[in-house]
């Protein structure tokens, strides 16, 4: 089970959700220090992240972004705040 879960729905089609999760992607590699994987699908694209301490994916399809994470034990005392800004980053890219 992931530490973190973030679901959000969408109505922007699969190709501007790619757009966004791009974005999404070189957010995180600035704000966290992931290292991102992009893989393009006919359906499903997934955003594969990872660093020590941290690991997960961001799937995004035609109408869903589903962000699964899991943390090592020294980023689970802060799994509060990483979450809180891994939402508020895909937050303000949905409302853009």
């Amino acid at each position: 089970m992931a530490d973190i879960h973030i679901e959000r729905a969408h109505a922007m089609g699969l190709e501007r959700a790619r757009n966004i999760a791009r974005q999404w992607a070189e957010q995180a590699q600035q704000d966290f220090s992931v290292e991102c994987s992009y893989e393009e699908g006919e359906a499903v694209d997934t955003v594969t992240f990872s660093r020590a301490g941290i690991s997960g994916t961001l799937q995004v399809d035609k109408d869903r972004f589903n962000l699964d994470a899991e943390l090592g034990f020294v980023f689970a005392s802060f799994k509060e705040r990483i979450e809180t800004q891994i939402a508020k980053n895909l937050d303000d890219l949905l409302a853009a």
